[in-house]
């Protein structure tokens, strides 16, 4: 496997990739066996307002940043992916449906994530470079969804998470940016961790940017940063910021404290990386302006 091309001059800040996972919260994987979908357009949507906030959020911090959105979500609110678009962001894939890639044969992937970059493309009016799986569901079983991204004509991915979960992950991947197909395919982009022993440590956001004091999170990113010397990849949900949404019934105990654990104090947390630490987007930092590819670790 190869490492990607490094995008940054010897000596400048490294740029760090926030990101935006489009999705409301009714279509959450763990709320999945709760939430029938065919009640999803009856449920009371709240991604735009969320969105909004967001986007103030960025601009607040001059922050630039990737937003995956759901193909469903953008062809009920086109109006907001336009804002994501003139607000200077990159618009890329979350597929359209939101169902795993490990649910899915190649014939329904390759229908879900080509359905949701002509979508995404003609009401943004950009090209869709990029594309995460729900749930980070790509792994060592489905390895074939890389190549039918790359077919489909996405340039990176964004859907590996090396970490040991009970619902996803890939531990044994590389932890950095990588080439699984070598350096004309597809190019895939794991979300951070931190390497303790013989474990990688989730770093990049999600329920454990929630769970765990601010405090940790910015450690673990600078200790990426500077130990090694690379960009982190952080992420988060629209409703990871409104701790007003309704609550499905029926939904087991763990899955509750995963998704609403300090939903209240995300927001402010949010503000607290724009201060303290440089963002792009995700095409900025791995795929525009390269030099020499080098070896991969």
């Amino acid at each position: 496997m190869l490492a990607p091309p490094r995008t940054r001059a010897p000596g400048s800040p490294i740029r760090n990739a926030m990101t935006c996972d489009v999705e409301d919260y009714f279509q959450v994987s763990a709320f999945a066996p709760h939430i029938d979908r065919a009640s999803w357009p009856t449920r009371e949507c709240r991604v735009e307002a969320n969105i909004d906030r967001i986007l103030n959020l960025m601009a607040d911090g001059n922050v630039k940043a990737t937003f995956f959105t759901l193909g469903w979500i953008a062809e009920r609110y086109p109006a907001m992916v336009r804002r994501i678009v003139e607000g200077g962001h990159e618009l890329a894939s979350h597929g359209y449906s939101h169902l795993r890639a490990s649910d899915q044969d190649l014939a329904e992937f390759t229908k879900d994530i080509t359905s949701a970059k002509k979508l995404l493309e003609d009401i943004g009016g950009q090209q869709v470079r990029g594309y995460r799986a729900p749930s980070f569901s790509i792994g060592t079983q489905n390895l074939w969804a890389l190549d039918a991204l790359l077919d489909a004509g996405y340039q990176y991915s964004s859907s590996i998470y090396p970490i040991a979960h009970d619902h996803y992950g890939m531990p044994d991947a590389p932890r950095f940016a990588f080439y699984p197909r070598g350096s004309d395919g597809l190019l895939e982009v794991p979300i951070t961790t931190v390497k303790m022993g013989q474990r990688n440590l989730p770093a990049g956001g999600g329920g454990y940017f929630r769970l765990f004091p601010y405090q940790l999170s910015r450690y673990l990113m600078r200790k990426v940063n500077q130990d090694d010397q690379e960009a982190a990849i952080f992420y988060f949900h629209p409703w990871e910021i409104d701790p007003g949404q309704p609550r499905p019934e029926g939904v087991d105990l763990k899955s509750r404290f995963r998704h609403y654990v300090n939903l209240g104090r995300t927001e402010q947390r949010l503000k607290a990386l724009t201060r303290d630490f440089a963002w792009d987007r995700m095409d900025n930092i791995f795929l525009n302006n390269p030099t020499p590819a080098r070896s991969a670790a």
